[in-house]
């Protein structure tokens, strides 16, 4: 796999084409790579104490390294 940790990479397929974002982590046996800010989707999430409120959280999910192109 030549995209690493860290690499800046554009999307070039997929919903989020075009977009930019940072390569958090690398899934090399499922070939995917998740990019801060690219295929987001919203996780919910109860409250965990008494007093506390639940909330939705946005999470970069894994996209497929042949959907991302890196850039310099």
């Amino acid at each position: 796999m030549k995209i690493k940790k860290g690499d800046n990479v554009i999307a070039i397929a997929g919903k989020d084409k075009g977009k930019k974002g940072k390569v958090v982590r690398v899934l090399v046996r499922a070939d995917k790579v998740i990019v801060e800010g690219l295929n987001m989707s919203k996780k919910h999430q109860r409250a965990r104490k008494t007093n506390e409120k639940g909330q939705m959280l946005n999470i970069a999910m894994p996209i497929h390294v042949s959907n991302v192109k890196k850039i310099n």
